[in-house]
């Protein structure tokens, strides 16, 4: 009887996330064009509002019980870099209901070729980047790290894949050039349980799930050797977090 009813609510909650992500596109299109008429400051504002109600609405779909630490830890303004674990799909709606400032995605490029999600990763400001093109994942990394010393905030996951709940995977160091480049603090992010809310049955489970904001690093003054163990470093401080949660 139970599994009936995960079956059933999965299909609703399914066909009502696709539908709205459908149904509020139009807005975001209208936005991106009013931001390039000059009203970017408000745009954005109104794209990270809409962003926000929209994700807490899929994660009071989903039933997931979301525990949220650290927000003190996030600065209001200037350019800034969260780097986090990546345990499966649900982080991307966790970002969006819970970090307070707009940001961008760095995502893989196989997202691309999703149907209306690759339209809003470019309409929040994210980036593609193919892992196996050097090149063009260089590019990526540097367009990344123009936004933000111009300001913006960026989001990377430097596993560069999902973890779907196995712990940790290791982190790629090339990742933390996006912050290094622009001599931007990095904001660690610690996720776990986000892999059980669909991934793991295929089904909707309401499940518990934390996000922890762990304190600022700073990347300004870092030599040679500081930014060889920058990437040791934060996986070190998240996979400890990570294990305490």
């Amino acid at each position: 009887m139970r599994r009936v009813w995960l079956v059933t609510r999965t299909v609703v909650f399914f066909f009502f996330f696709w539908v709205s992500v459908v149904l509020i596109l139009p807005l975001g299109v209208i936005l991106f064009v009013m931001s390039l008429l000059g009203l970017k400051k408000l745009t954005d504002w109104i794209l990270q509002v809409c962003a926000a109600w929209w994700a807490r609405a899929v994660i009071w779909g989903t039933g997931a019980r979301v525990t949220v630490e650290g927000l003190e830890h996030i600065p209001p303004r200037g350019g800034l870099c969260f780097v986090g674990n990546h345990p499966g799909d649900f982080d991307v709606i966790l970002a969006l209901a819970y970090i307070p400032r707009r940001f961008g995605f760095i995502a893989k490029k196989e997202i691309l070729f999703l149907p209306f999600i690759n339209l809003w990763v470019l309409l929040l400001g994210g980036l593609f980047i193919d892992r196996k093109n050097i090149a063009k994942g260089k590019e990526a990394i540097e367009k990344g790290a123009e936004r933000i010393r111009k300001g913006a905030s960026m989001i990377i996951f430097p596993e560069g894949t999902r973890s779907r709940g196995a712990g940790l995977l290791p982190f790629k160091a090339g990742a933390f050039k996006l912050a290094t480049l622009a001599e931007a603090p990095i904001v660690p992010l610690v996720i776990k349980g986000s892999y059980s809310v669909w991934e793991e049955t295929g089904l909707i489970q309401p499940v518990p799930v934390q996000l922890k904001f762990l304190a600022p690093i700073d990347t300004a003054n870092l030599d040679t050797e500081g930014k060889r163990a920058l990437p040791k470093q934060v996986e070190t401080l998240i996979y400890e977090e990570y294990a305490r949660l």
